[in-house]
């Protein structure tokens, strides 16, 4: 019996608290759909990026939807420093011409207290720009900051941006998300991927629920 409660303090002991603390969705689209999508993890912490965008790639893969990492897309230098627009602007044309037509993009950012996260909270819900302005308003996230195992306290933002032919790359849909005591890894990047992709099939957003025979 105690070894039983021991692996089960352990397991809780490894897993991070997870919440959607807010939650947008462009009224003009209903459904969206997309066949091909870009997924963007930034965040100053490499292992981080590759774990995140993996997993997340694998839950398109699970549906038959066409995903590609962006650390497979961008190079080192593109990453290592500032982006101008009109770079940004290349690299929208890019997927374009590549047949992309969606980019999942995430923004891991730490917060040391829930002070500063309330004021972060609040600036991130005034945001409904293009993929463009949001990348270089936070591009500096890759090379500056304190690495995330400093801190106990996160938030995320995962926003869907269209890139489709003849529209501005606009904001679909947005969530930002609260982690509290993210101290394993692999299960932090789980189950926020699954919050993501639950989320996103509530709302008709790429993925769809499953129909009960």
């Amino acid at each position: 019996m105690r070894k039983i409660l021991l692996l089960c303090l352990l397991s809780l002991m490894g897993c991070a608290n997870i919440q959607l603390e807010s939650n947008w969705k462009n009224p003009d689209h209903v459904i969206f759909t997309a066949y091909k999508v870009l997924i963007v993890g930034m965040t100053n912490d490499e292992e981080a990026r590759i774990a995140y965008e993996t997993k997340m790639q694998r839950e398109f893969t699970k549906r038959d939807i066409e995903a590609m990492r962006s650390i497979d897309l961008f190079d080192v230098d593109f990453t290592s420093g500032q982006r101008n627009e009109d770079e940004l602007s290349q690299v929208e044309q890019q997927l374009l011409d590549k047949d992309f037509d969606a980019i999942l993009f995430t923004k891991v950012v730490s917060a040391e207290d829930k002070k500063r996260f309330g004021e972060k909270l609040a600036e991130l819900d005034d945001f409904y720009g293009t993929f463009r302005d949001d990348y270089m308003q936070h591009q500096d996230i890759f090379y500056k900051g304190k690495r995330g195992e400093e801190l106990t306290l996160y938030h995320t933002e995962t926003s869907l941006y269209c890139i489709c032919v003849d529209k501005e790359r606009e904001l679909i849909w947005r969530g930002v998300i609260e982690i509290t005591e993210p101290l394993d890894l692999k299960k932090t990047i789980d189950s926020y991927v699954k919050l993501v992709v639950q989320t996103m099939e509530e709302q008709d957003l790429i993925f769809r629920k499953k129909q009960k025979e």
